[in-house]
């Protein structure tokens, strides 16, 4: 096991060499005895392909390829790609899984519990944000090719009247809970730290840096975000074989949501946590506008739980919605996806309520993780299993002659994909919370392109000007317009979750409107 994990470990340090040199730096073709040597291990694993066109390329392109297949295991990809093209058969697969709602003791919902519980935990998680003892880490490697932009999705502007980014809307929300930690602690407001760590992609680190960079971090202090990279693996074809993309370069993929275990540890992340004295943490992905980044409630709840792993969930539309759902299967807490589950037990009802889906508790990938179970990573990231995703991957043929690329119409080839979720069978039930949360309150997702009926750029823009009048009504403002649909945009930077309005009581607000500035 120590060998397996050494070995992921300088597989992930070669992989981040990439990302360290310098722009424009020619890369030196490896010595005769190197080339041997890397070949020798490639051909071991009947994986020599991949030198086909060696004689062919320059001497900076050789530098290129030696460097790129230095950072892969070819045995090791091997097994990963068997295991997950034949995945092994148990006897219990023959036999339908166990599926049962989460024990109550392991829930809560935000939408019927008791107002002293849920303010309990907020002061709780308030009092530990003040502490510097939480830290945020955001899956941000996504572009927003969907959405016909190929900057990474942090950057999309969904189009409020503030033109604020999704980055922009995270970053200020973490400066209003540092703030009112300080507040409610009596620190200044320098001295409370949430520790933000932003995971890109390849094609989205640099962009994602600069972007910060151009934005003066939106007010944070550069010393507090991290951004760090996730790793890739080679695509193969459908037989397992590595294909090229080009001459000199292998096909490579990011290696899915659940790369982040491996990420966090080889990046340095959980030991820069470490350092500070985190100890919960919050993970969600970037896509998701209405987040409560840091959420005290949501920390506070997981904390007074003692859990590992807690997760939000909201309440699924419908039986047919294609989400995920979180429950135990076997045993163990786990997520089903919609499309193994039969049409009988997804419109199942609860027993305890006939007015509810029995599986409703839909995943929207927001998690907390103590930091024990973070540091615990090397000890059983090698568990989780690689998943197959088809896709039509641009390669040379395997009998191609002069080695040109061909863009596919049809899959033919695989990516690799670890899920994030995976790791949760890991924890014993009594290790896990599930906390249900309003949809409308905390999750609007921007995934599809700009005129879709759901989940995309206006989607999201009404969502969130919905909130804001919410917020002002709450506050006892009036909210007045001349349609229907428009709302009001709320600055994070005045109010997280609808609090510090007050000043707008008994005022008529004409929508749509912007409150940025507080009187």
């Amino acid at each position: 096991m120590d060998a397996m994990k050494s070995t992921m470990n300088n597989m992930m340090s070669a992989l981040n060499m990439g990302s360290k040199k310098q722009e424009g730096e020619v890369l030196q073709p490896p010595s005769e005895n190197e080339y041997k040597e890397l070949r020798e291990k490639y051909k071991e694993a009947r994986q020599e392909h991949v030198f086909n066109y060696w004689d062919d390329l320059k001497p900076e392109e050789k530098g290129a390829l030696f460097e790129q297949l230095q950072g892969f295991s070819p045995e090791h990809n091997n097994k990963i790609s068997d295991k997950a093209i034949n995945p092994p058969k148990h006897e219990s697969e023959d036999e339908k899984p166990k599926l049962e709602q989460l024990p109550d003791s392991a829930t809560t919902s935000t939408i019927d519990s008791k107002q002293e519980d849920l303010d309990q935990w907020y002061k709780d998680g308030l009092k530990l944000i003040s502490e510097n003892k939480v830290a945020v880490v955001l899956m941000a490697g996504g572009q927003g090719t969907r959405l016909g932009s190929s900057l990474p999705k942090g950057q999309y502007n969904i189009g409020l009247p503030s033109e604020k980014s999704l980055f922009q809307l995270q970053a200020e929300r973490i400066v209003r809970l540092q703030h009112l930690a300080a507040k409610h602690h009596g620190k200044e407001v320098l001295d409370v730290v949430i520790a933000w760590y932003i995971m890109t992609s390849g094609p989205t680190r640099k962009p994602t840096e600069s972007f910060f960079v151009e934005k003066k971090y939106f007010g944070l202090s550069h010393k507090n975000v991290t951004i760090f990279e996730q790793g890739v693996l080679p695509c193969i074809n459908m037989e397992g074989k590595i294909l090229l993309e080009e001459k000199s370069r292998v096909a490579v993929a990011p290696d899915g949501n659940g790369g982040l275990y491996n990420a966090l540890i080889n990046s340095g992340v959980v030991q820069d946590m470490e350092k500070r004295g985190v100890q919960h943490i919050h993970m969600f992905g970037v896509d998701n506008c209405l987040v409560r980044v840091a959420d005290p409630t949501f920390i506070g709840f997981s904390a007074s739980k003692k859990v590992d792993i807690a997760t939000k969930v909201v309440r699924k539309r419908d039986a047919k919605e294609s989400v995920g759902l979180i429950l135990q299967k076997n045993g163990k807490p786990d997520v089903v996806e919609y499309s193994e589950m039969d049409d009988a037990t997804a419109e199942a009802k609860d027993p305890k309520d006939s007015e509810l889906l029995k599986f409703r508790a839909a995943n929207i990938v927001n998690h907390y993780y103590s930091f024990g179970f973070l540091q615990s990573i090397p000890d059983w990231v090698h568990r989780l299993p690689h998943h197959v995703a088809k896709k039509k991957i641009p390669a040379i043929p395997f009998d191609s002659k002069d080695g040109r690329q061909v863009k596919p119409e049809k899959p033919n080839g695989i990516k690799l994909e670890q899920f994030v979720f995976d790791c949760f069978p890991f924890v014993s039930m009594d290790r896990f919370a599930c906390m249900e949360v309003k949809r409308e309150d905390e999750f609007s997702a921007l995934k599809n392109a700009p005129g879709s009926k759901d989940d995309s750029p206006e989607t999201s823009k009404k969502d969130i000007m919905a909130q804001g009048a919410r917020f002002l009504k709450g506050a006892g403002a009036t909210v007045t317009s001349e349609k229907e649909d428009e709302g009001v945009e709320v600055s994070p930077l005045i109010s997280y979750a609808g609090e510090g309005l007050e000043y707008l009581k008994g005022r008529e607000i004409r929508a749509p409107a912007v409150i940025e500035k507080q009187e």
